[in-house]
């Protein structure tokens, strides 16, 4: 072989050797660069997941702060009602015309007075005069007592052992009590 063939020959071998590490290369490369897009790609659906579930998170977390919110308005309005149910309860015991006011005095007295017990009647009390006339009161021994009652309506038994207030606003707290959430669902249906 001559010289120039073995030269040839060189050239040759280092083109095909230049060949395969360029071809080589540009594979790695094309590997290297589907791998970053790949990671890439999973990094954005990543934070993309992650942001979504941020967004959720803090949607939930107003929508039942407003649902707390418009829960707390809602009580408050359904208390307000309750509340104008028993003052206008209260306002028409106090209205009470003679012979149903005398009825409810003759009952609440049968019931709580004990014997020997002072009356002491709210200062706008009417009938108080025909009250201390009913049978019970003498059965009793009853007393009117010299010092008003500051009550709304109706009277406070004053005893010896304890006091008994038996107001109109004493009986509609204790109903208020007892039937609230009766009322409440009676009024407030669906």
């Amino acid at each position: 072989m001559s010289k120039e063939s073995i030269v040839e020959r060189i050239i040759s071998d280092a083109e095909e050797e230049r060949g395969g590490i360029l071809s080589e290369a540009r594979k790695k490369a094309e590997e290297a660069v589907e791998g970053a897009n790949e990671n890439a790609r999973r990094k954005y659906v990543g934070v993309q997941a992650e942001t979504a579930q941020k967004v959720k998170a803090i949607l939930d977390g107003k929508a039942a702060s407003a649902r707390l919110d418009g829960a707390k308005a809602e009580l408050k309005e359904k208390r307000r009602v309750i509340d104008a149910v028993y003052d206008g309860a209260l306002k028409k015991l106090c209205a009470l015309d003679k012979e149903d006011s005398l009825k409810l005095a003759e009952n609440l007295l049968k019931e709580y007075a004990e014997e020997g017990d002072e009356i002491a009647f709210a200062s706008g009390y009417k009938f108080s005069q025909e009250v201390m006339k009913l049978d019970v009161v003498k059965k009793k021994k009853l007393k009117i007592s010299h010092k008003g009652a500051d009550v709304e309506g109706g009277f406070v038994l004053l005893g010896k052992n304890s006091d008994k207030d038996v107001s109109y606003a004493a009986l509609l707290a204790a109903d208020r009590e007892r039937f609230q959430s009766d009322i409440a669902a009676k009024i407030f249906k669906g």
